[in-house]
């Protein structure tokens, strides 16, 4: 809060070359470069329309009766075609809703029931996002751990990151006061620098520490642990252990999408290699990549085979990837607003399990609406073969289009419909209401 004295404030660099700007650039790069989808009416439209008119023509020619030309187009209703797969893809997306999935458009769903490759974040998406504080084991010249967790706190003070968070609400809840920095900055997912009472203070990833401090020591990570490194004045000052705890239902969720029909999961994550490749092993995910880059995640999703591919995130570093990515999932009961607005699909409940649920809805509404497409096409196609040997009049014809048309949308309505065994039982009241509020 600045008084009365003048304040001289220096722009080292413009807006567009933030690293904020550079995600948001991302983001509309990846979402222009979404290929349009075909419609799965629209893909059966005109074959149907070719073989009306060819039933149509040959029965006129055969009886040389114009009439049945007539009669035969009479029974040729598109209407399946034009109704049951929007009601299909509607019922689909209430079902969604009452599970606490937010799928944004019809499009998604059919995106969804292709989907063969899952990427996850690990930060918020795996794990609870909520890591704790574990050890704090001081080296050279910071003598103890008290010393340690102020100078880490009062450097992590100015940075957003989760990491950060916890270890100032550490050193909050031991009651230590923190000291302003005369100069902080945040280096995208590396690090902070600051100036700390005379000290220059790096809190962040070894890589990054290790540039300023030689002497660095390495810590033996041990599962589901994060080590923040430190170093005061060049030299290596220590290490902060923290801990995420793997969501409970992370697991079962991989065996789900595996009898799903995915054929590939992978993590992307902007945590430390090290880190990440504990979690992977833990999960028995073969493939992971760690200290990526909102741009990395990008790069490495477009790489993944087999299309499609659905990206699962929560944070603003995950928005670029999961506007990029075929269906981007994020989970937006605790995630950013950044990851919801650019992804396809918004989790509103803090279950990962629901991830399962969204991709079985996306398939079981397409296989609804095609089941009800066909079964319009084929009742109508039989209509049209009657009429052709001239044994349905106009009039009947025009009574049974529209019975074909009650059966097909009748048919595509099972898509509200949730199963009893795959009902998802989670509480949405509560994390409606954080969300509304």
């Amino acid at each position: 809060l600045n008084g009365s004295v003048a304040v001289e404030i220096i722009a080292t660099r413009i807006a567009r070359e933030s690293e904020y700007q550079r995600i948001v650039g991302l983001v509309e790069e990846a979402t222009k470069s979404k290929a349009p989808l075909v419609r799965l009416a629209d893909r059966y439209a005109i074959p149907f329309t070719v073989v009306a008119y060819a039933i149509a023509i040959t029965a006129w020619i055969v009886s040389g009766d114009p009439v049945r030309f007539a009669e035969v187009l009479v029974v040729a209703t598109p209407c399946p075609l034009l109704i049951a797969a929007p009601v299909a893809f509607m019922g689909g997306m209430s079902r969604a809703a009452k599970a606490g999935v937010v799928i944004k458009d019809a499009g998604t769903l059919e995106r969804l029931s292709q989907v063969k490759t899952v990427a996850f974040d690990k930060t918020g998406t795996l794990t609870h996002g909520e890591p704790e504080v574990v050890a704090l084991l001081p080296r050279g010249l910071v003598a103890t751990t008290e010393e340690l967790l102020v100078l880490v706190a009062s450097a992590e003070q100015y940075s957003s990151h989760v990491l950060a968070r916890a270890i100032v609400e550490k050193a909050q809840t031991d009651g230590l006061v923190l000291h302003e920095a005369s100069r902080a900055e945040e280096i995208a997912t590396d690090g902070v620098t600051a100036d700390i009472q005379g000290k220059t203070v790096l809190v962040g990833k070894p890589a990054f520490v290790a540039r300023s401090a030689p002497d660095i020591e390495y810590y033996d990570i041990h599962p589901g642990e994060t080590v923040v490194y430190v170093a005061v004045d060049g030299a290596f000052a220590g290490h902060v252990v923290l801990k995420d705890v793997l969501r409970q239902e992370a697991p079962s969720v991989l065996g789900q999408l595996t009898r799903l029909g995915i054929m590939r999961l992978a993590m992307v994550s902007g945590d430390s290699t090290e880190t990440t490749a504990h979690i992977a092993e833990e999960l028995g995910i073969t493939e992971f990549h760690g200290e990526c880059l909102p741009g990395d995640k990008v790069t490495i999703m477009e790489g993944l085979t087999p299309k499609r591919v659905m990206m699962v995130g929560d944070g603003v570093n995950d928005a670029p990837v999961l506007a990029a990515s075929d269906v981007g999932v994020a989970l937006g009961a605790k995630g950013s607003t950044a990851a919801s607005e650019s992804a396809d699909v918004v989790i509103l409940v803090d279950n990962l399990a629901v991830v399962a649920t969204a991709l079985s809805i996306g398939q079981s509404t397409i296989r609804i609406a095609l089941q009800s497409v066909w079964l319009g096409i084929i009742m109508s196609v039989g209509l049209m073969i009657v009429a052709a040997f001239g044994l349905l009049p106009a009039i009947v014809g025009a009574f049974l289009q529209e019975v074909v048309d009650l059966v097909a949308i009748l048919g595509a309505l099972r898509a509200v419909r949730t199963p009893k065994a795959r009902k998802h039982s989670s509480p949405l009241t509560p994390s409606l209401a954080r969300v509304g509020a």
